[in-house]
């Protein structure tokens, strides 16, 4: 079959659905072909200032190419600066807009940025970050409302891409470029996965058994719809329902204020715009989804498809979402940075079908774990993966693993397999919690508090135990406030093994939460200690 790069096939598409939207903002809707020359001028600018082209490289964890950041809020501006990389062979890289300036200078660093193209909200924090590098990269700023003024030595977005010619931007992109996307895991500093643009066109963005540009192109025009991506474009899950709308003939709808989760304008861009379909992160989103659709019911006919991915959503949920929308199919996807989506959750949220490069590796990682073994193993993808994490060989080995000649990406999931061949996920290894000798997966415990009678959502981690080395800890938002410990003690009871049940449950207002959806570690752990030593 067909191998394909992200800025032949879109503009291929372009050259078919030219007049009709590509991008739908509150403020304009841009076709194909002002998308093409738009991401066209971008290139030429990029080419402007000498970067651009791929070099031959050695090793998995170089990329051969110039590396641009994009510190963007969701926008046109963001997939402008995503196609536009690629088209001048520029790998780009997403920058989490919550850093303050000194996590910001380490990625940055990492990264070793050849330009960015950023908000002006984000001006004062760039400023401060770049004080801390050796060069100065290639600044582009994004007239973004907030009123900032341009920063010292940046060019305006909008004024560069005026100054070019889009026929010095026209791509010369193959399979063999690169694209990275930082994950900042849930431990340890942000790594840049690295993928081949082949792999994540026919993995991730699910372009596969293409033999031909124009077959690809006949089935994308087929397809076409509208996509929402909920959370931010900084995130994969944002991207992939982004660029894999995009390769499938789709229109991406950005909601209005992008920056904060707000349901109901979410579900009045939807209705407004008759989006087709929306990605989403876990309760986080879920839930508000839900209250807002019971408070105002809206006529949604075109939403066909909810993906999640991210975060676990609750059965009750996703049972209540095709309730109040009966056309609706909810998809609760497993993935990560290192493999894209590659398994679906099961009814019961706990255990998951895995799709045919899915498979489970023992602990030592050099073979795999069959159906009907009564082991722990890891969760490992095969076929369309990463090569590797920039700038870190170490890391690099130890997550891309070969087993009987084939490449495999373990990112630190682990699993059982069942005598059918179902895979129960425990969790991952980072926020496994050692209890007593004991190994508790937080997730697994996660899962049952959060189906509790009277909670709303919860976490769980694992504090400093005198006794235990490391003890469970629940932190919970309550839905019921009459709601007790022993109560929720003999809930865990029902399905959990004695040493897996939390030694508190502690209630909080909410649940910290990142801008994604996903659990924010950091607070959940400050939160379980410092209840403890106010405890004492």
């Amino acid at each position: 079959m067909a191998e394909f790069d992200l800025a032949t096939l879109h503009e291929a598409i372009a050259a078919v659905l030219d007049d009709e939207p590509c991008v739908i903002t509150d403020q304009h809707t841009y076709t194909w072909w002002e998308t093409t020359e738009r991401t066209r001028r971008l290139a030429a600018v990029l080419r402007g200032h000498g970067l651009g082209g791929r070099r031959a490289v050695e090793n998995a964890w170089e990329t051969g190419q110039d590396h641009l950041g994009v510190y963007l809020h969701n926008g046109a501006e963001y997939l402008e600066s995503v196609l536009g990389a690629h088209k001048a062979s520029v790998a780009p890289f997403n920058i989490n807009y919550r850093y303050t300036p000194s996590e910001l200078a380490y990625l940055l660093r990492d990264a070793n940025v050849g330009a960015i193209v950023f908000g002006g909200h984000f001006a004062a924090v760039l400023a401060e970050a770049l004080t801390e590098l050796d060069r100065r990269p290639l600044l582009l700023q994004v007239d973004d409302g907030s009123g900032a003024a341009l920063l010292d030595g940046a060019i305006d977005y909008e004024s560069a891409l005026e100054a070019v010619d889009p026929a010095d931007g026209i791509p010369a992109a193959g399979p063999e470029d690169r694209h990275l996307l930082y994950t900042g895991g849930t431990t340890g500093m942000p790594k840049g996965v690295i993928w081949r643009v082949g792999d994540l066109v026919a993995g991730p963005l699910g372009v596969r058994n293409a033999e031909t540009l124009e077959d690809a192109v006949i089935r994308a025009v087929k397809i076409r719809g509208r996509v929402l991506p909920a959370p931010p474009l900084m995130h994969g899950a944002g991207t992939g329902i982004a660029l894999g709308g995009w390769l499938s003939g789709a229109a991406v709808v950005i909601q209005p204020h992008p920056e904060r989760l707000d349901a109901a304008i979410l579900l009045d861009t939807c209705e407004r715009h008759a989006v087709t379909s929306m990605a989403i992160v876990g309760d986080a989103f879920g839930v508000p989804l839900v209250t807002e659709l019971e408070a105002r019911p809206r006529a949604l006919s075109s939403l066909r498809l909810i993906v999640n991915s991210g975060a676990a959503l609750r059965d009750s949920i996703k049972e209540r979402m095709c309730e109040l929308l009966p056309q609706l199919r909810v998809s609760d996807m497993l993935g990560s940075s290192e493999t894209g989506l590659h398994a679906k959750r099961g009814a019961d949220g706990k255990t998951f079908a895995a799709r045919g490069n899915t498979v489970l590796i023992d602990e030592t990682r050099t073979r795999l774990v069959y159906p009907g073994e009564d082991a722990i193993g890891w969760i490992g993808q095969g076929g369309t993966i990463p090569v590797g994490y920039l700038g870190d060989p170490d890391k690099t080995a130890a997550t891309f693993v070969t087993i009987d000649g084939r490449r495999y990406s373990v990112p630190g999931d682990k699993a059982r397999v069942t005598a059918d061949g179902t895979f129960e996920f425990l969790g991952r290894d980072a926020t496994t919690i050692n209890t007593g000798g004991e190994k508790v997966f937080a997730e697994e415990v996660e899962l049952v508090v959060r189906g509790l009678p009277g909670v709303a959502d919860a976490v769980v981690v694992g504090r400093p135990s005198e006794k235990w080395g490391q003890e469970v800890v629940a932190l919970y938002q309550a839905a019921d406030l009459t709601v007790t410990d022993q109560q929720l003690r003999e809930g865990c009871r029902q399905a959990l093994a004695g040493y897996k049940i939390p030694k508190s449950f502690i209630r909080v207002d909410h649940i910290g939460r990142h801008a994604n959806g996903k659990t924010d570690y950091a607070w959940a752990n400050a939160a379980a200690t410092s209840t403890a030593q106010e405890t004492r």
